[in-house]
């Protein structure tokens, strides 16, 4: 049996939680990299639009790699939810400064 995660991250204003196979930290340093990410089965009978959006963005991604900084929260779980976009409110995430490196003389 293998592995699920849902995956919440920030991204252009956005939080967008998705379910996928695999997260591993990506070669391209400061990157996480997602992929067989999955969606709900087309042949539902009730379709969820938002779903259907973030099913279309991802449409033909065999892997997206996500900044770290941008990373949420990773849980493994047992069930696939339904994947979605929100809108960042900023009550409930508070995204890390753009640079990850402190700032110093080069003395």
């Amino acid at each position: 049996m293998s592995k699920l995660y849902r995956i919440s991250f920030a991204s252009q204003g956005r939080v967008y939680e998705v379910f996928a196979e695999s997260v591993v930290q990506s070669d391209l340093f400061g990157f996480l990299e997602i992929s067989e990410l999955k969606f709900g089965a087309r042949s539902a009978v009730v379709v969820d639009p938002s779903e259907e959006r973030i099913k279309s963005e991802f449409e033909g991604v065999k892997r997206t790699l996500i900044p770290m900084h941008n990373v949420i929260r990773i849980d493994e779980v047992e069930k696939q939810g339904v994947s979605k976009v929100s809108k960042m409110d900023g009550s409930n995430v508070t995204p890390f400064p753009a640079s990850v490196y402190p700032q110093g003389s080069n003395d």
